[in-house]
């Protein structure tokens, strides 16, 4: 077995062990119904108190055999909206970012409770959507309106 299978069927021991609220992340099943490790569909929900409130959004994460010296790729569905996510859905934040803050101690948990802060408070630094960047600092009724709009499609009664 791979070091990054083992670290991860760790992880997942850990995260059923204690769960933060509202979330999910399990490995994807293959089509034999065997679990694939290396990529997982998890569930973020909003932040109490924030415009995501409410919503329950999907991401999966892709990890590399070179997991954990290597971050995973965390992606929302194509098209989300937020001035921190590509127009594919790639998540653009300092802790997946192997030049920047990524440590192979970081577990999913982390990860999971860093995108879900990100979404509520976008970092003006590093942009991955210019269009939302800009209404987010700009147009804030419009960007709040959007905001809204798609936290309402992936609310829980729309699941």
């Amino acid at each position: 077995m791979s070091g990054a299978r083992e670290r991860l069927l760790q992880e997942r021991k850990k995260w059923r062990q204690d769960p933060p609220f509202g979330f999910s992340a399990r490995p994807q099943r293959k089509e034999d119904g065997s679990f694939d490790m290396m990529k997982w569909s998890c569930i973020i929900p909003g932040m109490t108190g924030s415009l995501w409130e409410g919503g329950f959004f999907p991401l999966e994460i892709e990890f590399s055999l070179d997991y954990p010296s290597k971050p995973p790729k965390c992606s929302f569905p194509k098209g989300f909206y937020h001035p921190n996510i590509y127009p594919s859905g790639t998540v653009c934040l300092s802790i997946l970012n192997e030049e920047k803050d990524w440590r192979p101690a970081i577990s999913i948990k982390i990860i999971l409770m860093g995108i879900r802060d990100l979404l509520a408070h976008p970092n003006e630094e590093d942009p991955a959507q210019e269009p939302a960047l800009n209404t987010y600092l700009h147009r804030k009724d419009e960007y709040e309106k959007a905001i809204k709009e798609q936290t309402q499609k992936y609310a829980l009664d729309k699941q």
